[in-house]
Parts: C-alpha cells; sequence; structure tokens
C-alpha cells in the first residue's frame, strides 16, 4: 500500500505478545471521517490491532502512522491530543467520581502549570451532554452500574476531543437501548465531522448498520475489507466465523442483515 499523507494506518504490523503474532503484517488504511469497524472471532487479533494502532502495544515488525508521521516518534501527549482512546474494561483508582474521571481527558490539551479553562468546562460539559451522564458526575465510579460506568469512561474519551477515536468494544455492559445510544453517537459524530471512529464489535448486524467500513479479521489478518455491502456476505461469514447465513436488507434502513441458518445455528 501507498504511504498515506493523511489519517491513520498501519504498514506491514506485527504485534504479539512473545508467543509468535497475534497480529502478522497489517496493512490496514482507516478512511478518514468514517466509521470503521473491527469485526472476527475471539482471538482473531482485533483487539490488538487497536491497541497497535493507538501506540499502546509495541510492534515487532512494522509501524503506524499518523499523517504519514509514525507514532512511534510522536510524544504521548501530543499522541493523546491525536487519538481519544477506550480499552477493554478500563480500571481507575478507588475513590474517583465521574466528574474527576471525565476531567482526565482533559490532561493532554493542559500545560503543566496551566488552571482550568473555559475550553476545559465547555469539552466537559458537551462529553456530558453527549453521553447523557452530566447527572452521575458527583457519584463514584465505584457505585454505578455496568453500563453507567461505560458511557462515563466513553464521555472521558470524548472530553480528550482526539479526531480520531479507537474504542474496544465500547457497547460492553450496554443494555439494547443503551448500545443503540452509544452507537448512534459515534455515527453521529462522524457525520457532524467530529471525529474518525475505529470501533471493536461484535454484533455483525449493528456494525453493518452503524459502519461505513467494515474490517473483518481471521487469526490475525484481513480477510475482507470495505462497505458493509460488500464486507458482509455468506461467503466472508462463513470463511470468518465458520456459521452458514442468510444476508437480506435490513428492512429499517436497508444495510446488510445478517441471519443464521438453522443448520448454522443448531449445528444440524
Amino acid at each position: 500500500m501507498s504511504e498515506p499523507r493523511t489519517g491513520l494506518a498501519a504498514r506491514g504490523l506485527t504485534l504479539g505478545y512473545g508467543r509468535g503474532p497475534v497480529v502478522d503484517g497489517l496493512d490496514l488504511a482507516i478512511p478518514p471521517g468514517r466509521f470503521t469497524a473491527l469485526l472476527g472471532p475471539n482471538g482473531c487479533g482485533k483487539s490488538t490491532a487497536l491497541r497497535g494502532l493507538a501506540g499502546a502495544q509495541r510492534a515487532t515488525a512494522g509501524q503506524v502512522l499518523l499523517d504519514g508521521r509514525a507514532i512511534a516518534t510522536l510524544g504521548s501527549r501530543e499522541l493523546a491530543r491525536q487519538l481519544g482512546v477506550l480499552t477493554q474494561s478500563p480500571a481507575a483508582p478507588e475513590g474517583l467520581t465521574v466528574d474527576d474521571l471525565v476531567r482526565q481527558g482533559r490532561y493532554p490539551h493542559r500545560s503543566l502549570f496551566g488552571g482550568w479553562s473555559e475550553a476545559d468546562s465547555a469539552a466537559l460539559e458537551e462529553a456530558y451532554a453527549l453521553t447523557g451522564t452530566g447527572h452521575l458526575r458527583a457519584r463514584l465510579l465505584d457505585t454505578l452500574s455496568g453500563g453507567q460506568r461505560q458511557r462515563a469512561w466513553i464521555a472521558m474519551t470524548l472530553a480528550q476531543q482526539g479526531r480520531v477515536l479507537l474504542l474496544d468494544e465500547p457497547t460492553t455492559y450496554l443494555d439494547l437501548a443503551h448500545q443503540i445510544e452509544v452507537l448512534g453517537l459515534m455515527h453521529r459524530l462522524v457525520a457532524e465531522g467530529r471525529a474518525t471512529v475505529v470501533a471493536v464489535l461484535h454484533d455483525l448486524n449493528q456494525a453493518a448498520r452503524y459502519a461505513d467500513h467494515l474490517v473483518m479479521m481471521k487469526a490475525g489478518r484481513i480477510r475482507a475489507e470495505g462497505p458493509p455491502s460488500e464486507v458482509l456476505t455468506p461467503e466472508a461469514v462463513l470463511d470468518v466465523f465458520g456459521v452458514a447465513v442468510t444476508i437480506i436488507p435490513d428492512p429499517e434502513c436497508g444495510t446488510p442483515l445478517c441471519i443464521p441458518r438453522a443448520e448454522g445455528a443448531f449445528g444440524r
């Protein structure tokens, strides 16, 4: 692939944990201003790939580029101003309130001795409004439900105001209503030109409905990539997930709707 001039990309990226590569020679250009979903079975390397794109996982080969610059050459504060990252099951110190957490999203934008600014306050209020968590700001994180806690972490990521958001399973712990709310929010951020979004998702139908670009992975490599209508096919789902499916148009929005066939669902 040619070297990208703008946006986030991986070139020949290999990532592992000491027992061989989990992601092997990944070439991936994230479309700027789009919502990209990383899909694949458990253990396929999609979360590891996201960590690599975020600079949180050291590459054994290859590199990640941001606007043509290797992110390994960028300082942590500069990188955090560009990339907002939400990992799986993030942890915070005990005794932290939601407001304490969300305020941490402003860290990359503040100087060492700089005070809290109007821009910081505006970013916080916007993050609260977008996630519907303003009423929780005084609550301790330890007292929240799993869904409330997840939305608080998303608010912290949004307060960071990175132009690229990297989210690892952002709908974890959320009920269906809040899953739809969060994915709708990500779609809206992209549609309004506020961010490029990359998210690891498990639900193929939700990915097809809300994302513009799908990347389907298996065994550390990309097996299919492109618009949902081109990627979500019976052949691709069978290849990657080992499940026989029928694909029909979603009656609500026309995106591909994946329905497991009876013999695929029940092992017959």
